[in-house]
């Protein structure tokens, strides 16, 4: 696969803590990719293997998966299907409308991802609202799961490393205790939880309260926010967020709920009220940094039980584009704009 593009017309359209997402163009057929690429050096921490590992086992039509890959001196890139409609929040938001059903729809893709995963020995671990995103910016576009950096690949059905975001993190793994692939159901229940009502179940400026009230499964259907969402939602995510994870549902029970497989979603407008509830916890498109990022680094730098590194300095990002004429000769386009040449021969790997 030869990969080009225009530096005029280059952007990041993602930025992580150890490696920068790029659109690009494959030279032969004209489609576009995203390209991830990562700096050798920050391999051991960025969990990149693992990612490979799971994202070579992956296939499915609600998650996105892994075209190619390949390697530099330098770098690491992974070609990646290229997701282009946006953060789920920031769809609901944009729509005008948006009720029970949607919400229902939503989650119904995302279990079916996750069923998908846990059938072939994989938990996430990370499930939250901007790891969901839109295939394309079509109104009827698919939901794709993203972002296995931590995800894990399991045979006997057991992890014990505390890993995740606050606020989505299952109470068996803040009380560091074994854990299993419901870890990512009780993620699904507070997705669900705030898809119905704008807000999370479990928020605290106090992060030992939050982990508090997570552990305790501490949390409640308030008025006027939730007057008008129906009992079978409520039971729903009672259901995805109990607390004993052996009595929590599985993908498969959460699949067959009515609420999920039946016509108890109501098809009344909900979106001024999940909205006030977003607009008055998050500005829109920064929300993540209000709470999940903010708390989480917050928690890191105390020494928390996450798993967590420092994020890079600038000048040690990743190229910000590989423009080549063959598989041997690239050029190398730094952030900063400058161009400099350099020996890249392009492996792809072994699939």
């Amino acid at each position: 696969m030869v990969l080009t593009s225009d530096s005029n017309h280059w952007r990041a359209i993602q930025e992580g803590s150890f490696s920068v997402v790029y659109m690009v163009r494959e030279k032969k057929t004209g489609k576009l990719y995203a390209l991830k690429c990562l700096k050798k050096k920050h391999l051991v921490q960025s969990n990149l293997e693992n990612e490979i590992r799971v994202l070579r086992r992956i296939n499915h039509e609600n998650v996105v998966g892994l075209e190619d890959f390949y390697e530099s001196r330098t770098h690491y890139y992974l070609v990646m299907q290229l997701v282009s409609g946006g953060e789920l929040f920031d769809r609901i938001l944009d729509r005008g409308v948006y009720t029970e059903q949607d919400a229902s729809k939503v989650i119904k893709q995302v279990l079916e991802a996750v069923s998908y995963l846990h059938k072939n020995s994989i938990v996430h671990r990370d499930l939250k609202p901007e790891n969901l995103l839109f295939y394309s910016a079509e109104e009827n576009a698919k939901i794709m799961v993203s972002d296995f950096g931590l995800s894990k690949t399991v045979e006997n059905g057991v992890m014990s490393t505390a890993c995740g975001t606050p606020g989505y993190v299952a109470p068996e793994v803040l009380a560091q205790k074994p854990y299993s692939q419901a870890v990512d159901c009780w993620s699904i229940g507070v997705i669900t939880y705030i898809l119905l009502c704008g807000y999370p179940p479990f928020f605290e400026e106090n992060e030992t309260l939050l982990f508090s009230k997570i552990r305790r499964a501490e949390y409640a259907f308030h008025s006027p926010f939730w007057d008008d969402i129906s009992d079978s939602a409520k039971d729903f995510i009672g259901n995805m967020m109990e607390k004993n994870p052996t009595k929590r549902f599985t993908t498969e029970q959460a699949l067959k709920h009515p609420w999920v497989a039946g016509n108890a979603a109501k098809d009344v407008d909900i979106y001024q009220s999940v909205c006030e509830g977003m607009e008055r916890m998050f500005a829109k498109s920064k929300w993540k940094r209000a709470f999940n990022a903010a708390m989480a680094v917050n928690h890191f730098k105390k020494g928390g039980i996450f798993q967590s590194a420092p994020a890079p300095s600038p000048s040690s990002l990743p190229c910000a584009t590989v423009q080549s004429s063959s598989q041997k000769d690239c050029e190398i386009v730094h952030p900063a704009g400058n161009s400099t040449k350099e020996d890249v021969q392009f492996r792809p790997s072994t699939r």
